[in-house]
């Protein structure tokens, strides 16, 4: 059983690495395609900009339960991930984390080359499964110079913030949703919004709620305030101009994301409303190229974890009909597989 890795590849492009699928993209339907890559077995490598596996899910909420994986009526994210690596560890994928992927061209043989910072794979097929492509969070105006000493974009381990004052800025999903995780731990949580209405679900508001924590409405953050770190914020009322001194080891801005396909936008893929057109075999308009779940658009296309997981599969197995014309398309079911 060859065992994955995750160390850096040399940057030396004259050392290309030899793969049959490569995965752009280490999200949850990335680590999927790796396992259906390996059961089919197929060497697979997975390329991602982010330095871990698990996508925006790592990246943005590790602790948020999800509710419409099928066979799970609850998920934590972090365990979504753990359990998507273990599926494929059998098959030996090999991850390179922390390489982005800059441009594509074809070898002589016709098959894909994508080239990376000093690296290049070349591919039987590429699968892309990007997520919303890069991502990049909006930053906090006040938090200029606090970035990494006390304002965080993310709270991947919410145990470092045990008996922390937290102020959680943001009115969407995510800022709800760390304000209720960090509430048990933290020494107190406080959200604040510019406005009173809130792009987070009915359900998640009311639940903070219930938590006791307070919500200060139609203000902002106009200061943070420490020398080595943050030690206290300044906020203040839209509207009357009144302003709060509150104390925060930690500011957690939670206002939402820039999406951008990024260098993939360049590519020469067909692309519709800066998605990735397929058909029904998710293959795009360049040769041996595939994609599937949220970066790809379709007629009827429903942007959910478990439609990527049934995409990605699909990818595959057309992939490696390409790479292989006397292969099946139809890999067999794994419960006729020896154990």
């Amino acid at each position: 059983m060859s065992v994955p890795t995750d160390e850096p590849v040399a940057p030396d492009e004259s050392s290309v690495i030899e793969t049959d699928i490569l995965i752009i993209g280490a999200g949850p339907s990335g680590l999927y395609g790796a396992y259906c890559a390996g059961f089919r077995g197929l060497s697979v490598a997975v390329m991602d900009v982010l330095p871990q596996r698990g996508g925006q899910i790592s990246a943005m909420y590790p602790e948020k339960p999800i509710f419409d994986i099928a066979g799970f009526p609850a998920v934590r994210g972090r365990d979504l991930v753990d359990n998507l690596v273990a599926q494929a560890e059998p098959y030996g994928p090999r991850y390179l984390l922390g390489h982005r992927a800059l441009h594509i061209t074809h070898a002589t043989d016709g098959r894909p080359v994508v080239h990376s910072e000093g690296t290049a794979v070349r591919a039987g097929a590429v699968v892309i499964t990007g997520g919303v492509g890069t991502f990049t969070p909006r930053q906090l105006p006040a938090g200029e110079g606090y970035l990494g000493r006390g304002q965080v974009y993310f709270v991947p381990d919410p145990v470092e913030h045990t008996d922390q004052d937290v102020v959680v800025v943001g009115g969407g999903d995510s800022a709800f949703d760390w304000a209720a995780t960090l509430a048990p731990i933290a020494r107190s949580v406080r959200l604040v919004h510019r406005t009173e209405r809130f792009r987070a679900h009915r359900a998640t508001v009311d639940k903070v709620r219930a938590l006791g924590i307070e919500i200060i409405t139609d203000s902002e953050v106009s200061a943070l305030h420490g020398a080595s770190r943050v030690e206290r914020i300044e906020v203040r009322h839209r509207t009357t101009k009144a302003t709060r001194l509150l104390p925060a080891h930690t500011v957690v801005a939670a206002l939402g994301f820039i999406a951008d396909l990024g260098p993939l936008k360049d590519w020469g893929l067909e692309l519709r409303a800066r998605r990735i057109a397929v058909d029904t075999r998710m293959a795009t308009n360049l040769p041996r190229v595939f994609a599937a779940g949220d970066i790809t658009d379709y007629p009827g296309k429903v942007r959910l974890i478990a439609v990527g997981f049934g995409e990605v599969a699909t990818a595959v197995n057309n992939a490696a009909t390409v790479i292989d014309p006397e292969a099946a398309l139809f890999p067999g079911h794994s419960t006729d597989k020896e154990n």
